[in-house]
Parts: structure tokens; sequence; C-alpha cells
């Protein structure tokens, strides 16, 4: 009774989240400090004000707030360039669905997030992998034509490597597809450029954000998309009626209203992440340089596997990570930045594996 290609895909599989235990937990990227307290004070109002109505369908409150801070760093964005939606990952099945018929081909370079295949696959379309070189630059077959291609996801920085392409690089790729192009920003804020700018010059063009990494809100779920108002107006189309809750517009509107909080908590994990780049390589891993809130390395002794499970069973867990048949190697380990204390822990373990 079930669908052919929903029985024969594997599916997304997350990073381990444990409960109830005192694991130091480095593998999911999450933001290793609580968000501001306004997100907690707007969740409470909102509370108290009750839940027996339906949200706003449109989030406008936080279209509206976002509007105003985007624009402080980039060309004019009025709220209708804003679409909402129930974390990133909502975004990208809005997106997936509003663009991409069935029997047509979805890209993405790979490595990548591996979302972008279950979601090909849950909506029946080829998906097409496009291997990276082994420092991670992305070729000319990103851009190969093809008649059955209606969507290109690039993540930037990209997960696992945390590798940023330029804007510049990001709008040669866009003009040389005939297709919209997905450029997910989930780390931007750890980033030194973004993608907004190519909104406005190229229709095709879209920019996805997520309040869970740098805002520290991966519990409450929320992300939105930014493109021209065209496009969102179809999108809106495709979004489930109430895809975020009333006290997810009430935080994230709240996160986004404090940007001091951000920068804040931006430059202590800049900080710490230089830290842990540093003291991999001191004990002896190869890392990428990376413009986001992880690092990516590898092992010249390639046990990342044992190394992932030595220290799970001294209470750290880190996301090991395989990929095989890559040019760069069958695995490697992503490490997310945590606080300090929690990098010494990390570090003292890895002199020890």
């Amino acid at each position: 009774m079930f669908r052919e290609s929903i029985q024969q895909m594997t599916g997304y599989v997350p990073g381990e989240q444990p409960r109830g235990t005192k694991l130091v937990k480095l593998n999911t990227n999450e933001n290793p400090y609580p968000p501001s307290p306004k997100v907690v004070a707007a969740i409470r109002a909102a509370a108290d004000s009750g839940l027996q109505r339906y949200p706003d369908p449109q989030a406008t409150a936080f279209r509206m707030r976002a509007a105003e801070v985007l624009k402080t760093h980039n060309a004019e964005i009025t709220p209708d360039w804003i679409l909402c939606g129930n974390g990133s990952d909502d975004i990208l099945t809005i997106v997936t669905r509003t663009f991409v018929d069935q029997g047509k081909s979805v890209r993405y370079p790979w490595p990548t997030y591996m979302l972008y295949k279950t979601l090909a696959e849950i909506q029946g379309v080829r998906h097409e992998a496009v291997p990276c070189e082994p420092d991670w630059t992305i070729g000319y077959e990103l851009t190969a034509p093809s008649p059955d291609l209606q969507l290109v996801y690039l993540a930037n920085p990209n997960s696992p490597s945390g590798t940023l392409l330029a804007p510049g690089e990001v709008a040669a790729i866009a003009d040389a597809l005939e297709c919209p192009v997905l450029v997910d920003e989930a780390y931007v804020d750890f980033a030194e450029t973004n993608c907004l700018d190519l909104v406005r010059t190229n229709e095709r063009v879209l920019v996805s954000r997520t309040l869970s990494k740098s805002y520290g809100l991966a519990g409450l779920r929320f992300g939105y998309v930014v493109a021209q108002p065209d496009v969102i107006a179809q999108l809106a189309k495709v979004k489930d009626s109430y895809n975020c809750d009333t006290l997810s517009i009430a935080g994230a509107t709240a996160a986004i209203d404090d940007q001091a909080w951000l920068a804040d908590n931006v430059a202590k994990v800049l900080a710490e992440r230089q830290r842990l780049d540093a003291g991999l390589q001191a004990a002896g891993f190869v890392t990428t340089p990376s413009s986001a809130n992880f690092v990516w390395a590898t092992h010249p002794s390639g046990q990342h596997q044992a190394i992932y499970e030595s220290l799970k069973e001294s209470g750290v867990l880190v996301r090991w990570i395989k990929h095989h048949g890559w040019a760069g190697g069958d695995d490697g380990l992503r490490f997310s930045v945590g606080t300090p204390e929690q990098t010494d822990v990390l570090l003292s373990l890895l002199a020890t594996c």
C-alpha cells in the first residue's frame, strides 16, 4: 500500500539526539549557548495571550522585522520578499515541491547536506550528486545543460566541509543555469559574505536561512526564504496553511530583533572555532578552513570510526560522516563548535585517542 519510491528510499538520518544524559554534544551543529533572553520572554507573553486561535499564516511580524534587519546589511528587502517555514528544512521541502515535476531532476554538489537527496526521493524525481574536487571546489558539471534539470541545491557554507563560495562564484553558477538555484545559507552568520544581493538581480536565485544555528533556536524550528515577490507568491501556494505556530513566530521575531545578542554570540563561536581548529591540527588532524560553526577534519590514520566510537564511550558526541567513493576520501569527522569547556574536554580526549 506504499509508494514504491518510499519503500525503496533509505530516508534521512539525523544526528544522534540523546536525552537525559550528560554527553558533550558536538555532533549536530547546534549553538552551544541559549538564545537571547528576549526570546523566552516573547514566547511566554504569546502563551499568556492564549493559544486557542490559529497563528498568523504569513508570520507577518517576523517578516516585517526581518526585512528591516536584512536591509541594513544588503539591498532593500521588503516583507513580500520573505516566506517563513518550520525550520529551513520545511523551506527546502516547499521549494522542491514548487519547482520540480515528478520524473525530472535536481542537482547538488556532493558531499553536502543529504536531506537534498531525501527530498528528491520523496518527490519522485532523479537526483544528481556532482562530486566536489578533493579540495571541496565545485566542478563545471554542476552547471552542465540538462533539459530535465529543474532545481539546484547549493549549501553555502557547505556541510560537512564548512567551505564558502563567494557571491560572484554563486552568481556565475546561477547565470550558467536555466533552473532555480536554492542557496542554503543555514550557517551564513558565521561566514564573511552572503548571497542576498543576488536575489534582487536574478529571479531564479532563492536564499534560505534558519534560526537554528546562529540564534540558538534549533528546538524552536523556524526558517525563512528570501526570493523575488512573484516567486514567494508561488511558494506560498505550496506551504502548509499554518506551518509556523504562534510561539515560534513570537520567539523568532524576538530573536531576529536582538542583533546585539547575535553579534556577541557569533563572536564567541568564531573565537572558539579558531581554537578548535588549532587544537585539532595539534592532535594530528588535517582540517578544512571553515566558514560555519563546525570544523571538518580527517586523520592520517584513517581511523575515523574508531575515533568517533572512542569519543562516544568517553561521553563526547561528534559526527562521523561516510561518503564512499568520493575522491576526497571515504569518511571523516565533523566537530561542532562548543563552549570553551567543551572544547577542552574534546581536545584532552583526542590527545589520548
